[in-house]
């Protein structure tokens, strides 16, 4: 392998990073809280909205430089923000049950609304796999900036916020993620890193530092055997929380 291959891999790695720096603090959040599926279902909500605009003609290139597709995602995303803090005030015994709902609801309206699309299936593979090996480092500062203000919202007022402004930050931040990297991705990056903190009884260092050798790991597989990034990169980051509860000799709490 010679240096320029690696090359490639240096921006999607850095989006990768700057993924990690909000969802692993959120994700430890979501597993303490116990709702697991939350990020799915936002997710799967904020892709939802990026399929409205694209049918819409919003995600072209010369429509405000795609600023409608975002918007429609930032606004699917929180409207499902919103429902799921009410269902949670309404009916709190039943909350994990409402956010798996949403989750496959979203997921069948997006099925239902490219049914007719003959590049439908292409398109919700990448919303759902997402792209991360084709982000260009254009894309980058902008995002770097937007978390970079979720994230002093987050460790600045993080008391302050209560149960609505919790959602209202998780779906922003997920919002950005989906369209950069996918379902999928959003969901391990989440979930995995925090799994893993959790098993081993380490903090958020540590889950920052394993979620980064998950994506290393990931994208350097997917560029030596030439496969899909996105899925690689989850598939190592759920191999890296499996081998941390299996490192565990009682099982965590």
């Amino acid at each position: 392998m010679i240096a320029g291959d690696l090359g490639l891999l240096a921006a999607p790695m850095a989006a990768g990073l700057l993924v990690l720096a909000t969802h692993v603090p959120l994700g430890i959040e979501v597993l303490r809280r116990g709702i697991i599926f939350l990020d799915l279902a936002v997710a799967q909500m904020a892709a939802l909205g990026m399929l409205v605009a694209h049918l819409l003609g919003w995600d072209a290139p010369d429509v405000a430089h795609g600023l409608g597709a975002q918007l429609a995602a930032a606004v699917a995303a929180v409207l499902g923000a919103l429902l799921l803090t009410w269902c949670e005030k309404r009916w709190p015994q039943l909350q994990e049950a409402l956010i798996g709902l949403l989750f496959v609801v979203a997921a069948s309206a997006g099925i239902l609304l490219l049914a007719d699309n003959p590049h439908g299936g292409e398109h919700l593979r990448d919303l759902l796999g997402g792209q991360i090996l084709w982000v260009g480092w254009d894309r980058l500062p902008p995002l770097a900036a937007f978390y970079g203000l979720l994230l002093a919202a987050w460790f600045g007022l993080r008391e302050r916020l209560g149960r609505a402004g919790f959602y209202l930050v998780f779906a922003l931040a997920v919002t950005a993620s989906v369209q950069l990297v996918g379902v999928f991705l959003v969901f391990a990056s989440l979930i995995a890193p925090a799994v893993a903190s959790h098993a081993l009884r380490r903090g958020l260092v540590a889950a920052w530092v394993l979620g980064g050798l998950g994506y290393a790991g990931g994208l350097l597989c997917s560029l030596l055997a030439d496969l899909p990034a996105g899925a690689a990169v989850v598939c190592a980051l759920g191999l890296l929380a499996v081998l941390a509860l299996l490192a565990t000799r009682q099982p965590a709490e």
